[in-house]
């Protein structure tokens, strides 16, 4: 028999402007729904450990946990490293495990992620796989993370060098976009995390694209009204994408909210992780938007319109791991691996109609590296 059914989820997104002041009965709502008696919730904190000094904020959300008397704090909030690195030691889960299982966690009690996407994809991946599944609150505390990462239902680390090779997919019990913990970011990942933003709005909105376009040095500037708005709407668009686009646990061959990271994931690991995903992301969206105008029609200046939007966002154009075109156009065949089938990569043929093309004309990709090459050198 082929049985076909459907599993109910509910996705929360709360948008906060002070979650450490007067917006944190957000959070403890989150913790009291959908409990069919009185016995307080288990709650396990894991906190990156460069936000407990930096902002007041995030210092201000750990003193109300632990003095919450509605909540059953099992420990003190757990402080860990950020960055790239918590997902490249795979023993960090295993510690990640051992806490949970200590503390005596079960599916009904709640993690509490407080930090940037890897370690929110960690600590995500560890509640996902302990007892088949823990409810997962994520805080994103950055631009990159509140605008795409933070509201995906992925969760990875990486493996055999190669970008989020062991994962699942998990939808988190709820995600808290909060403006005040973006106050102590530096400028460099404030910026990068706008990437994301550039790339949803080029799949779904070309009247997003154009807002983008007329307010990146704003932006850049980190005026927040703006800045948060930029946010609002890469983070509603991806939201939709996975929970009215027919495929959030990409089951199909396309995975269109991945345009521009066939690169981007191969460009990581090149530079040893030396620059951030978002600034990757930047630099793949540039290039996929140079070959889509040489081989599919995409509009030469909106191409260069691309281009100029990243970089008035502050986005690096190059790299010099860029140099190695052919270990880069590895990256392709990892793509594909990564879903298995056919190649399957997102082009444009204009803002808001993206294409699902299978085969990458090598010639005409070396030409759109090299095009951007030269925009970067020109500008």
């Amino acid at each position: 028999m082929d049985v076909s059914f459907s599993v109910p989820f509910v996705h929360r997104l709360r948008e906060t402007s002070d979650l450490g002041g007067d917006c944190f009965g957000e959070l403890v709502e989150l913790l009291h729904v959908d409990r069919e008696d009185d016995s307080k919730p288990r709650v396990l904190v894991w906190i990156e450990s460069s936000l407990v000094h930096a902002t007041a904020s995030a210092g201000s959300i750990v003193e109300k946990l632990a003095s919450l008397a509605t909540i059953d704090l099992v420990c003190p909030p757990i402080t860990l490293e950020g960055g790239e690195d918590i997902k490249n030691t795979p023993s960090t889960i295993e510690t990640l495990l051992e806490q949970i299982e200590r503390n005596g966690l079960d599916r009904r009690s709640y993690i509490i992620a407080i930090g940037g996407g890897a370690l929110l994809d960690a600590v995500g991946y560890a509640a996902a796989i302990a007892h088949r599944g823990i409810r997962l609150i994520r805080v994103p505390t950055t631009t990159l993370a509140q605008a795409d990462s933070g509201v995906g239902v992925k969760n990875a680390i990486n493996y055999f060098g190669k970008k989020n090779w062991v994962g699942t997919f998990a939808v988190p019990w709820a995600v808290i976009n909060d403006a005040k913990l973006l106050d102590s970011l530096p400028d460099r990942d404030f910026h990068s995390g706008f990437s994301e933003a550039v790339k949803v709005s080029l799949l779904k909105s070309p009247k997003q694209f154009d807002w983008l376009c007329q307010h990146a040095r704003a932006i850049r500037n980190r005026e927040m009204p703006i800045a948060v708005e930029a946010i609002h709407h890469s983070c509603v668009a991806h939201l939709r994408h996975i929970t009215e686009g027919g495929d959030p646990f990409e089951m199909l061959e396309a995975r269109p909210l991945d345009f521009g990271h066939w690169s981007a994931h191969k460009l990581e690991p090149l530079t040893g992780y030396r620059i951030r995903h978002g600034e990757a992301v930047g630099i793949g969206v540039a290039i996929d938007s140079l070959y889509s105008s040489i081989v599919h029609g995409f509009p030469q200046a909106k191409s260069m319109a691309v281009c100029t939007c990243l970089a008035e966002l502050g986005l690096p154009l190059w790299d010099d791991a860029l140099a190695g075109t052919e270990t880069l156009l590895h990256g392709l065949e990892e793509f594909r691996q990564h879903l298995g089938g056919r190649l399957t990569v997102t082009m444009l043929c204009d803002v808001g109609h993206p294409i699902e093309v299978h085969t990458i004309d090598r010639t005409a990709m070396l030409r759109a590296i090299d095009q951007l090459r030269f925009i970067t050198q020109n500008s």
